[in-house]
């Protein structure tokens, strides 16, 4: 069992980097926000099983919770920084985007 955790484990790592590296820069923030749910998924999962899985497997258990915890923060960071980019900086001028 744990074997087939581990391989599993490292196959999706292995696919995840493929898919991400694949990605365009310029499409690569909207899809990170968009990726906290995946990561949310993982998140709860991970929690999920925690008691189910051999005591072999806890360490990528608590990888997978850590990992996914990361994920999430950062997403909601970098998020949080693509919006900024679009207020607007000075009230006083109703239609000047932030790039003029």
């Amino acid at each position: 069992m744990t074997v087939a955790l581990t391989l599993f484990f490292i196959s999706s790592a292995l696919v995840g980097y493929r898919i991400i590296t694949a990605v365009p820069s310029l499409l690569h923030t909207p899809l990170m926000s968009g990726m906290n749910a995946l990561s949310g998924i993982t998140l709860i999962g991970a929690i999920t099983f925690y008691t189910a899985v051999p005591p072999e497997a806890k360490l990528w258990l608590m990888a997978a919770l850590l990992l996914s915890t990361i994920n999430i923060a950062g997403g909601f960071w970098v998020t949080e920084r693509m919006l900024k980019m679009f207020k607007e900086k000075n009230s006083e001028s109703g239609d000047k985007t932030p790039w003029q």
